[in-house]
């Protein structure tokens, strides 16, 4: 698990008063950084052609191309005269040691996007626009110097990015490359020391970037057990029966002793698979409960609410999030509320903390997944989506291990039934919520298969491969 930041100046500034480390020691261990990792990957003569803006970004690529010099075929681009004092003095040191510059972007093995960096918050002039679509346009492996050139510092993007194979950022993680607009560009990420141990560098953080060796499978390590050990998820049987089946079925692959689907006698029962139990009422030893798969207007509200007459556990999702029972699952202390985007703009408007469209959220989701987590502190929010944001209270986790093959019906019917196993075994929500997260994503790496290929079954499949 790394840390994230909203911002690192902060973070370099205290650098400089508690360490003594200047400005200019940070800019050489990132650019040392960056040399080393194309020193990894390319031969010794490779063309490498970096864009330079006029601050300090540009100066972290300049620092770079000097220090590839005489090893690699360097070129530097400067888009803009160099402005900020570093972007000066890197430009005389590389001029001192002979590094080239041409005006156009031409052919190249490695492309440097060093144009602009964090601070960058207006809008393109067409001349940049132009060069960025250059850049995009060559055909080589491309690096983005900090952030892609874009990317801004809130996570929001610009007319035009840089589409980028890797991020190099210096320090550590920044919030802003976790947006979902901005998972086009930034490609894989690595974080560059700036000539102190991460360790140090950072300071303490309420975000956090789940890794996949997070992941906690639900092993049974006790011999003497039985299927009462695992827990009883009671899952609600609506009129849209594959949703509550699929749910069901991953549930039960996922470790839960025994899944019970609640509702009526219908034909749809005749589709049920024998590995799964039903009823017409909350079985006496549930240990937990699922509710809004595939629900549509099978209940009443009254039905519903006599449903919650208790304080088990809840997994709750899809079509809870417009019905009356939701104000009493936000009194629950134990719940997980798992909104895609659209779905969450409607628990905003009816819990009063905002009325937005989807756009709006989408370019400023950290803040209303926070704006929420206040309010409710008691409840863990699971927000779907290219980077999947969990949080409660004050602590806050990304999955960055969201792909476009789980944007398919089912698959949030999927990671329901993944929660709800986990519950129903005695999972903290909070914990449910981040292990059921990293393995629906890793489910989704295990397939073999086109990415457009991908069910809801395929993922059940494949439980038992994490």
């Amino acid at each position: 698990m790394q840390k994230i930041f909203d911002e690192l100046a902060t973070l370099d500034k205290r650098c400089y008063d508690t360490f003594g480390l200047s400005e200019d020691i940070l800019m050489e261990h990132a650019a040392n950084g960056m040399a080393a990792f194309i020193r990894e990957y390319f031969s010794f003569g490779a063309k490498v052609l970096i864009v330079c803006g006029s601050g300090n970004n540009g100066a972290d690529g300049i620092a770079l191309g000097r220090q590839l010099h005489g090893d690699f075929d360097v070129q530097l681009l400067y888009a803009k005269i160099p402005s900020s004092n570093m972007a000066k003095l890197q430009t005389q040191r590389a001029k001192n040691i002979g590094v080239k510059s041409i005006n156009a972007v031409s052919d190249c093995d490695v492309l440097v996007d060093a144009l602009v960096g964090t601070g960058f918050s207006g809008e393109f002039s067409h001349e940049h626009l132009d060069l960025l679509h250059a850049m995009n346009s060559a055909k080589a492996f491309k690096i983005a110097c900090d952030v892609p050139s874009g990317v801004l510092t809130n996570g929001e993007c610009a007319e035009a990015c840089f589409v980028a194979h890797v991020t190099l950022t210096m320090g550590a993680l920044k919030r802003s490359l976790f947006l979902d607009e901005g998972k086009e560009f930034v490609g894989k990420i690595k974080v560059l020391d700036l000539g102190i141990a991460r360790s140090l560098y950072e300071t303490q953080t309420n975000w956090h970037l789940l890794d996949e060796e997070d992941l906690e499978l639900p092993y049974r390590i006790k011999k003497d057990s039985h299927k009462g050990s695992y827990g009883h998820l009671a899952l609600a049987y609506g009129s849209k029966a594959g949703a509550s089946i699929m749910s069901a079925s991953a549930a039960l692959r996922f470790g839960a002793g025994l899944v019970t689907l609640v509702g009526y006698e219908n034909e749809q029962l005749l589709h049920i698979p024998h590995s799964l139990m039903y009823s017409h009422e909350l079985p006496s030893n549930t240990s937990a409960i699922a509710l809004g798969m595939g629900l549509g207007d099978e209940f009443s509200d009254v039905e519903l609410e006599s449903f919650l007459d208790n304080w088990l556990p809840v997994v709750a999702d899809a079509d809870i999030f417009a019905m009356p029972i939701l104000t009493t699952i936000l009194k629950r202390e134990k719940v997980v509320l798992t909104p895609h985007a659209k779905e969450f703009v409607e628990l905003l408007r009816r819990t009063n903390i905002a009325d937005i469209t989807v756009a709006t959220l989408q370019k400023n989701r950290f803040e209303y997944v926070e704006a929420f987590c206040e309010k409710f502190p008691h409840i863990t929010l699971l927000l779907k989506g290219a980077n999947v944001v969990i949080g409660k209270a004050d602590q806050f986790f990304i999955n960055p291990y969201g792909t476009a093959a789980l944007a398919k019906g089912g698959s949030g019917d999927v990671l329901s039934g993944l929660i709800g196993a986990l519950l129903a075994q005695g999972y903290e929500p909070l914990n449910a919520a981040k292990n059921a997260s990293l393995a629906h994503t890793k489910l989704a790496s295990l397939y073999k298969g086109n990415d457009f290929s991908l069910t809801p079954y395929d993922l059940i499949d494949s439980i038992s491969r994490l």
